[in-house]
């Protein structure tokens, strides 16, 4: 005789929400929300890239094809260990989910054919609570300071061994155009900027450059950094205060929020400089060459 098992079935309700692109804007940005489905428009004749702050970790999707000879409503393209994604509709009409994924959670897509694709999607960390209040800088205690520097400098490694430590975290070079800011004697030229969001805060990697041949001495608290008209003090920096003499040293050095306790939302393609206050040598006097004659006035003749 047959014995029977009752099973009983316990009914999970979970509640989602479906977040669509904006056609309009060929660029968007958007916060990593594991809750909500996004739904992504894909032309035939454009490419729609994906990205996210560090490497996928896996991607599953129904109707995808990588070869393209394997039947598909869309090719996608993605290269190992990268934290990006490229997709493109091969048929009018054609739709598909794609999930992604990154950081222990996964990420769903809704893929549809559309005219008016999204060309780049960018997927950011959720804000954190105190980033989301009054548009006022977060508090940054000395300690996590210089976690931050730590971070900046070890950012290649912990890419790779360790993305979570580092989701989130907004990363440049200045390999194509360097920034350079020029004072005559020496230089100060921005190597690798990151921009920490959720502290409201940019850590930059310096290489500056003596070019006399007497050392030159600066006081290391005293970076500044200029975007547009204004002039944003440094929260920390990891310098000496030496250049020797034709000679080079790497500094780091931050800027948190605003002089007035506001969030800075500084980008990382605003065009910078860097300014220190130079000790010794000090700078050459200014000497004005054309500075047109002057003669005296002499008193009428009595």
């Amino acid at each position: 005789m047959k014995s029977l098992v009752n099973l009983s079935l316990a009914t999970v309700t979970v509640f989602t929400a479906t977040f669509a692109l904006l056609q309009a804007s060929p660029i968007q940005k958007i916060f990593l929300d594991d809750n909500v489905v996004v739904s992504v428009p894909v032309a035939t004749n454009r490419v729609t890239t994906i990205n996210f702050p560090s490497a996928i970790t896996a991607i599953d999707g129904a109707g995808i094809t990588v070869d393209g000879k394997t039947p598909g409503m869309f090719q996608l393209a993605h290269t190992k260990a990268s934290a990006f994604l490229s997709v493109r509709a091969l048929f009018p009409k054609a739709s598909a989910n794609l999930n992604i994924r990154w950081n222990d959670h996964t990420y769903v897509f809704e893929l549809t054919e559309n005219d008016q694709p999204v060309l780049s999607l960018n997927m950011t960390a959720m804000p954190a609570p105190e980033e989301a209040d009054s548009g006022h800088t977060p508090e940054v205690s000395p300690i996590k300071l210089l976690a931050l520097l730590d971070k900046a400098k070890a950012f290649p490694l912990l890419k790779v061994q360790q993305p979570e430590t580092v989701a989130g975290v907004d990363f440049t070079t200045y390999d194509g155009t360097p920034l350079v800011s020029d004072f005559n004697d020496y230089e100060i030229q921005i190597d690798e900027a990151f921009r920490f969001n959720a502290e409201d805060t940019l850590v930059f990697r310096l290489v500056i450059t003596n070019k006399i041949d007497s050392p030159l001495i600066y006081q290391p608290d005293s970076f500044a950094l200029r975007a547009g008209n204004r002039l944003y003090p440094e929260s920390i920096s990891d310098a000496d205060g030496t250049v020797p003499p034709k000679g080079q040293s790497i500094v780091y050095f931050a800027v948190s929020g605003t002089p007035d306790g506001g969030r800075n939302e500084l980008s990382l393609r605003n065009a910078f400089t860097v300014l220190v206050t130079r000790l010794s040598p000090l700078p050459p006097a200014v000497t004005v060459t054309n500075v047109p004659s002057v003669h005296p006035i002499r008193p009428p003749k009595a």
